[in-house]
């Protein structure tokens, strides 16, 4: 048997006894390997299915995964890490924190209220939804303020410990930790922004206190409380919340094992100290994979009798583990925590990677014998657990030094020319020679704007009519001259209903792409593609993120086609879409064997060349999305300066060489940006468009507080993630809280972000209430002269 097959068949648990070892998963995926739960969901909201179909596609899930991981020989499996939409607002509801206008009054939280607060509702907007630290999932933001009642409204953690229990599987409760909770949260509407979320740390653990005693009495011996906030760098009040905290729940916790979950990065020295001196916790997990330095941490001083759950398994990366590096470092540990006090484990929750390698069928052999999915890496940390005990499997160690040796000599992944003009980059600055200002008179008198320019961010619905026309082509049914017929077809209605609806620079819809990150991943060297890759952002949104493997080069124009096909339809601007270096990177699984720095500069060219052939093709506006830049930012504060360099340089890169009548812009998506305002000036763009509307304008607080902007700004005017459909009046004010604190020359109107995954019934309306809204004050202005 080839060591390729050999190890895609262990890796599917294949051959694999099932025994209980000292092994552990931080948490699991929760759509299901062919997105399920997806499917499920949106049924549910359409009005298609009921509630109890939608919770019977849930348990089948959580059954699975449960039955999975024990048939993987895993000790310690994660229960209450499924989730209808975010565990942060799983357990806001745990808390019965829901704000106001909501209606909630008491009781169990059903779904009317939960999915109210993610998603909103025909009469009040969903809350905030943000960055879960440097990750693509997003998470819904609690709403606090001094009057808040907390209230234990949902049993969702018991019940599913009682549940996996009722399957024969005894798990570990999960629950998000009550200091991380809150400092994750943000003061409602109308609580002064400088109130102290801590203060309500005392009303929080009573809640916590109930869901502990619940879970203790259903016969749970172990409870794991993620503080992922320990990774940041907190100043010494909130590390001390963390002591009061676990001091505060000791008594409660008395008789259970007790862990704290860390990941995402190394945990500073102060908050080493912190955790490790927690009262009540018996365990401490660390992410060994981004936090490398932790182990020096470890290896100065662990608590005598603790247990360590080592995360030396990636959970952010489908990458198969080098077995022995982390063997070796297990063999490390064991020596200073002890045989028995040592648990192998995920660096963090696998709901950051994709479900099931088994279910791709595509992939070319050598490169899926280098890959793990979630279900293989379930499979990885029992081998590594089993090997610490003795029980070493030779044929599956064997297996992964053959793959890791392999992926290491193809020839495929090394191209010397690209490598060589990306490190060119390195020791030089990129700038356009003319500074913004005079660049927006030059495109002014090309362009011929009115004042506040409405645009939209790119993406036009994407119907199932069109899906199936893409899906088709690609499975050959039809022919290319047929498929380039209908997607011209699908352009030009979007070009005609913005021209209808007076938009002022058009876009072409992007009908011909399948997502923003894979349609030029597909389209470039050093990507391969899966069939279900997939992994949640957002509710039931998911993301096929393309796999970097190699060096990234551009074999021939990317968009050049499409978008003059749609400029030749209008005379107004249209822009040509383009997905930026840094976003692309931060939204694929990307190579392991080299700084990403450099992956990125590689990626940079070859959008660099795209931009050059679209102006040469006549396209006068440009945008180059980098919706992912702030969420790549490190998030320990020494290693941001280096990242935020190269991340904005990568850009500059890319549209260095653009004539100054060519408008460039960029875009992007939920995160705060108010602490890299500076880094996002400097990328030097001529228009910026950015979430804003669903953040109560956090963003417009920047400018107030001093900041000076002379490049275009568009803050999104409404949330796209929303069906509601908000009015005229209500978008007029957003537009007047802007001109308050920035230049009307400057102000751009657009929504939050690209509209692929709205109907066009919310669509026409919005867009139609937007650029009213406009012209509602584009007449005060000029009234007012």
């Amino acid at each position: 048997m080839s060591h390729i097959k050999m190890l895609c068949e262990a890796r599917t648990g294949l051959n694999t006894p099932k025994r209980t070892m000292a092994s552990h998963i931080v948490g699991y995926p929760r759509m299901g390997p062919k997105r399920e739960l997806k499917f499920a969901l949106e049924s549910f909201w359409d009005g298609k299915s009921s509630a109890e179909d939608l919770q019977k596609v849930a348990a089948d899930l959580r059954a699975s995964i449960w039955k999975q991981m024990a048939g993987a020989g895993i000790k310690y499996i994660p229960s209450n890490t499924f989730s209808y939409y975010d565990q942060v607002l799983d357990a806001t509801a745990t808390l019965g924190a829901v704000p106001p206008r909501y209606g909630y009054s008491d009781g169990e939280i059903g779904f009317d209220i939960y999915f109210s607060m993610a998603r909103g509702n025909a009469s009040v907007p969903a809350m905030e939804m943000t960055k879960w630290f440097d990750t693509n999932y997003h998470f819904i933001v609690p709403e606090l303020g001094p009057d808040v009642k907390f209230t234990y409204a949902s049993h969702k953690a018991v019940n599913e410990y009682k549940e996996a229990k009722a399957l024969g599987v005894d798990t570990i409760p999960v629950l998000i930790g009550p200091v991380s909770y809150l400092l994750l949260s943000k003061p409602a509407k109308g609580v002064d922004k400088n109130f102290s979320l801590l203060s309500l740390l005392p009303k929080v653990l009573s809640v916590y206190k109930e869901v502990v005693a619940d879970l203790k009495a259903a016969g749970a011996s172990w409870i794991q409380f993620d503080e992922p906030t320990l990774a940041l760098d907190l100043e010494p009040h909130k590390l001390q919340a963390f002591t009061e905290a676990y001091a505060e729940l000791e008594s409660s916790l008395s008789g259970l094992n007790v862990l704290v979950e860390t990941y995402f990065a190394d945990i500073p020295a102060e908050a080493y100290k912190t955790l490790t001196g927690l009262k009540g916790v018996t365990a401490y997990g660390f992410d060994l994979v981004r936090g490398t330095q932790t182990l020096g941490l470890i290896k100065s001083g662990f608590p005598s009798g603790k247990y360590l759950f080592a995360g030396v398994v990636d959970g952010r990366n489908i990458w198969a583990n080098d077995l022995a590096a982390s063997t070796s470092i297990l063999v490390d540990l064991q020596g200073i925590v002890g045989k028995d006090k040592l648990v192998v484990s995920t660096s963090c929750s696998l709901l950051h990677t994709a479900v099931d390698l088994v279910n791709e069928t595509k992939l070319d052999d050598e490169i899926k014998s280098w890959l793990a999915f979630a279900a293989q890496k379930i499979v990885e940390v029992n081998a590594l657990a089993k090997a610490l005990s003795g029980a070493k499997d030779e044929a599956f160690f064997s297996a992964n030094a053959a793959a890791l040796a392999s992926r290491k000599s193809s020839p495929r992944v090394t191209n010397e020319a690209v490598q060589k003009a990306a490190a060119a980059l390195k020791g030089s600055d990129h700038r356009r020679a003319t500074n913004v200002s005079a660049r927006l008179d030059a495109q002014q008198k090309k362009l011929n704007l009115p004042i506040l320019p409405t645009t939209t961010i790119g993406s036009f619905p994407q119907t199932v009519e069109l899906r199936r026309v893409r899906r088709e082509y690609k499975a050959n049914k039809i022919s290319e001259e047929e498929y380039v017929k209908l997607i011209k077809e699908e352009i030009k209605k979007v070009v005609e209903l913005q021209e209808e609806l007076d938009i002022d620079v058009l876009v072409h819809g992007e009908p011909e792409r399948n997502d923003m990150v894979e349609y030029f991943g597909e389209q470039l060297s050093g990507f391969a593609f899966t069939v279900n890759g997939w992994v949640q952002s957002y509710g039931s949104r998911c993301v096929k993120p393309p796999i970097i493997y190699g060096d990234v080069s551009r074999p021939k124009p990317m968009t050049v086609f499409w978008s003059s096909a749609a400029q030749s339809m209008t005379k107004r601007p249209m822009k040509g879409m383009l997905t930026g270096p840094v976003t692309i990177l931060n939204w694929s699984f990307v190579r392991n064997d080299q700084p990403r720095s450099e992956t990125t500069y590689q990626i940079a060219l070859a959008i660099k060349d795209e931009v050059e052939d679209l102006e040469k093709a006549g396209i006068n506006v440009i945008q180059i999305d980098e919706a992912a830049l702030r969420e790549g930012l490190p998030l320990r504060k020494s290693e941001q300066a280096h990242y935020l360099d190269w991340a904005v340089h990568a850009f500059r890169i890319t549209n260095v060489g653009v004539k100054d009548t060519t408008q460039i812009h960029t875009h992007m998506c939920y995160s705060n940006f108010n602490d890299i305002i500076h880094s996002i000036i400097d990328m030097d763009a001529d228009v910026i468009t950015i979430e804003n509307s669903r953040s109560d304008e956090k963003l417009l607080s920047v400018f107030r507080e001093g900041v000076k902007y002379g490049a275009g700004i568009g803050p999104g005017v409404y949330d796209i993630h929303s069906p509601r459909i908000p009015p005229t009046e209500e978008i007029a004010d957003r537009i007047n809280k802007m001109l308050a604190v920035l230049e009307k020359n400057i102000l751009w109107v657009n929504p939050d972000c690209g509209l692929k995954t709205r109907k066009y019934t919310e669509v026409k309306p919005a867009l139609t209430n937007m650029v009213a809204a406009t012209k509602l004050i584009r007449n005060q202005l000029a009234s007012a002269k």
